[in-house]
């Protein structure tokens, strides 16, 4: 299925200025210490010059952007943009996505190509010890589809971060873990709608906890990160379908009160 994206529907993306952050990229093959450069603008209007009809560009690419976001399955094991792109999106994401008390809980893995595999490999052991045979043969063909995919975003909440939140503000303690999750889920939705706004099919995975322990062990990172999602993306194959997407009605679910 063809796909037609504007370079200019997402033009924020080309305004990324680079941080540190906790990332961790795992990649087939070593790294190159030298990223390939890439010319990002870093710079933004004043509001001297920013004025109505740009922001109004703006917002409707915006909107479009957001509205092409949909579930991708049928993916190759090809990329549309660089790897050094791919880290700039989840740099930007983890910089820029708001959370509560500016807590910055969410963790996130890269994992490209050969360990993007690993990870599925290691999926598709995990449920065949733990899912009777005829529960695992449809599990397997899910698995072999997001094997086949160029890779895979692990995303993660610090729970020693969201613990430190809640011994500094006694008064919210019970409310950091579902801020955690609601921050956590601000940084799928963005990098899923930026990647596909980059040429990419995506689709969500919650696999969790199932896989955690494997995932923990295999990849060395931290306990106290907790598994909450897996983004699998990779370039839309020709066989690639959506499903129609349907919507219950607006005024079931919106209440307007004091509008002109």
């Amino acid at each position: 299925m063809a796909r037609i994206f504007s370079r200019h529907s997402f033009s924020i993306l080309n305004r990324l200025i680079p941080h540190s952050i906790d990332c961790y990229i795992h990649l087939a093959k070593p790294f190159p210490l030298h990223v390939p450069k890439v010319t990002i603008s870093t710079h933004y209007p004043s509001a001297s010059t920013f004025t109505k009809s740009t922001a109004m560009g703006d917002t409707a690419a915006f909107l479009e952007t957001t509205k092409l976001r949909r579930s991708y399955y049928q993916l190759s094991n090809e990329s549309s943009i660089s790897d050094a792109r791919i880290q700039e999106l989840v740099r930007h994401a983890i910089s820029h996505v708001p959370s509560s008390f500016n807590s910055q809980t969410t963790r996130v893995v890269i994992l490209l190509k050969g360990e993007h595999v690993k990870l599925w490999d290691a999926a598709t052991e995990v449920h065949k010890a733990s899912l009777s045979e005829e529960q695992f043969q449809r599990a397997e063909q899910r698995f072999k589809g997001f094997r086949a995919a160029y890779g895979t975003i692990l995303f993660f909440e610090d729970t020693s971060r969201v613990r430190e939140f809640q011994e500094k503000f006694k008064i919210y303690e019970d409310r950091f873990p579902p801020w955690s999750e609601q921050t956590n889920g601000m940084h799928q939705y963005f990098l899923w709608t930026a990647l596909e706004a980059e040429g990419l099919g995506c689709n969500l995975q919650h696999y969790n906890p199932l896989i955690d322990v494997r995932v923990q062990t295999e990849w060395n990172l931290p306990t106290e990160w907790s598994l909450k999602s897996q983004l699998v993306f990779g370039t839309p194959t020709a066989e690639s379908t959506l499903r129609e997407k349907t919507f219950s009605p607006l005024e079931d679910r919106i209440k307007v009160f004091g509008a002109e």
